[in-house]
């Protein structure tokens, strides 16, 4: 493993939320989301305990791709704001404990990027992938006087950044090394826009598509190595920022030289089979190839939380000490927790799990109040992927309080970025908030028993007890963690429990002593094992 500067240590206490501008919050009344309005909800964060927020793209953009097409990564889309207003809202932020990551698309840029109308017009630039005869299979034809056409990374109107290809082809004699001069200038421009931000205060960055970069790359070795050299370069120039990558495999992004990466919906040996046997009920955002899994969290109790356990154990030994594992709740391209038939009296135990895990949270806006997945949306800003996978459902606006448009916006209805949840029932932050035994208020609790029992974050250590229903295990040798996510009671003998019942710190529905566990439908619980084994 190659040798990197120590992560801050800051990241080892990280809880993120993941925040969706266009949908947060709107101070200005158009309709979208904006910097001011995530500025006037900090403390909402603040007081969940939230130390580290990302912002998924807010460089200027002609959305196509929600802001994943980027045309001025120098500038933010003004839709959301001015540089200035970022530069307000990182600094607010920090003056509650904070820190603000921007989202990098590394991989390519927008259509009507100016290196790319300018590289569709010149024949000897190479900052893009080309063609120069005919149109291969994936390419788009060229817009410009330039013959041939380009690769795209995923909608036609983002064409990939050529960071090379790691094999050469002499049926294609346009592949050029990761070391010719168009994906160094690449490797450099990445360089300067971090530099940029990270300089104005930013905390570091989530890398879009990470794995991505260099072409025809099938271990990706070749994109490892790109990310080294970035990261030698970060530890030089800005050793308190963090890189988070889109990677989806662990074991191969953080030895590259991520801080962290995410159990995703896609990418590792089983193309996200761990994050998806925890949450995915075939519901909301469904793709087509994934093969049938059944979720652990799920009221049927068919699924095994040990797949899960052995993706988690298999990368956290090829991660080692180098960084971190996070586990989102879900984000903007996979369904919510609240998705389907799963109902808001299952997800205290969601959250039971994911914030006593040693990995870092990721909580996706909206999650930690049980905002649903909303089904049937129209195609936004390329939400619709497939038949059974529109991510729009997973953006809708954030809710508030009772207020028109669920206090997100003073825009009329029809003008908003997309409609807010139509159920009369819908969760709200304001009704929650007074509602001591919300979900809200549990999200709230465990975050800051976590922050005061080191045993329960990323470095303390785990024993799983049972991989079944209910799931149990012990961390740093001292905490008991039991949860049962299926519709009807379950227990599991143990004789970590002895005739004392241990000390419950956040429990419901479960009750543990004299040698078992027994927890009822759903429930969860967090205990102190010191005082059962404590002499009278």
């Amino acid at each position: 493993m190659t040798s990197f500067g120590p992560a801050p240590a800051w990241l080892s206490d990280a809880v993120f939320y993941q925040i969706y501008p266009q949908s947060f919050a709107d101070s200005d009344g158009d309709g979208i989301g904006d910097f001011n309005g995530i500025t006037a909800r900090l403390d909402h964060l603040a007081w969940l305990g939230v130390n580290t927020v990302w912002i998924n793209p807010c460089f200027a953009s002609p959305f196509r791709d929600a802001g994943y097409d980027v045309t001025d990564y120098l500038s933010v889309a003004p839709r959301y704001g001015t540089n200035d207003d970022l530069a307000e809202l990182v600094a607010q932020a920090r003056r509650r404990g904070i820190r603000v990551l921007l989202d990098l698309v590394a991989g390519h840029t927008s259509d009507q990027h100016p290196w790319f109308t300018a590289a569709a017009d010149d024949p000897d630039d190479h900052r893009y992938i080309w063609a120069p005869q005919g149109s291969p299979d994936g390419f788009v034809r060229s817009p410009g006087s330039r013959p041939g056409a380009y690769l795209p990374n995923f909608f036609d109107s983002q064409p990939a950044l050529n960071f090379g290809y790691a094999r050469m082809d002499p049926a294609e004699p346009w592949r050029l090394p990761v070391d010719a001069e168009g994906p160094r200038a690449n490797r450099a421009a990445l360089r300067d826009v971090m530099d940029h931000w990270l300089s104005l205060g930013l905390a570091g960055f989530r890398v879009d598509m990470a794995h991505s970069l260099v072409k025809d790359d099938p271990d990706r070795s070749a994109t490892a190595a790109v990310w080294t050299e970035l990261r030698g370069w970060l530890d030089a120039t800005h050793p308190d920022a963090v890189l988070l990558s889109e990677w989806g495999d662990p074991a191969v992004s953080v030895p590259a030289g991520f801080h962290a990466d995410f159990f995703l919906q896609f990418g590792g040996p089983t193309n996200g089979g761990p994050l998806r046997s925890l949450w995915n009920n075939g519901e909301g955002t469904a793709d087509e190839g994934w093969d049938p899994l059944d979720c652990f969290f799920d009221p049927g109790g068919k699924g095994s939380a040990r797949t899960f356990v052995e993706a988690w154990r298999a990368a956290r030994e090829a991660v080692g000490d180098a960084g971190h594992i996070s586990l989102p709740t879900s984000n903007h391209d996979f369904s919510r927790l609240n998705c389907g038939p799963r109902t808001a009296e299952q997800l205290p135990a969601a959250f039971a799990f994911q914030l006593t895990w040693p990995t870092l949270p990721a909580i996706y806006y909206g999650d930690e109040i049980g905002m649903r997945y909303i089904p049937g949306l129209p195609d936004t800003e390329g939400s619709v992927l497939g038949p059974r996978y529109n991510r729009a459902g997973s953006r809708t606006p954030m809710q508030w309080d009772e207020s028109a448009n669920a206090g997100f916006s003073t825009a009329p209805a029809e003008r908003l970025y997309l409609p807010v949840d139509p159920d009369p029932a819908r969760p709200a932050v304001a009704a929650q908030r007074a509602d001591d035994t919300s979900l809200l208020h549990l999200v709230h609790r465990l975050i800051a028993l976590r922050k005061a029992t080191p045993e329960l974050g990323p470095e303390g250590s785990v024993e799983v007890l049972h991989d079944g229903y209910p799931f149990v295990y012990v961390r740093g040798g001292r905490h008991l963690v039991v949860i049962n996510p299926r519709s009807t009671p379950a227990d599991f003998a143990t004789d970590v429990v002895g005739g004392a019942a241990p000390l419950p710190l956040e429990a419901e529905g479960v009750e543990a002593a004299n040698g078992v566990v027994t927890a009822r439908a759903f429930g969860y619980g967090v205990f102190d094992l010191r005082p059962a084994a404590a002499p009278a």
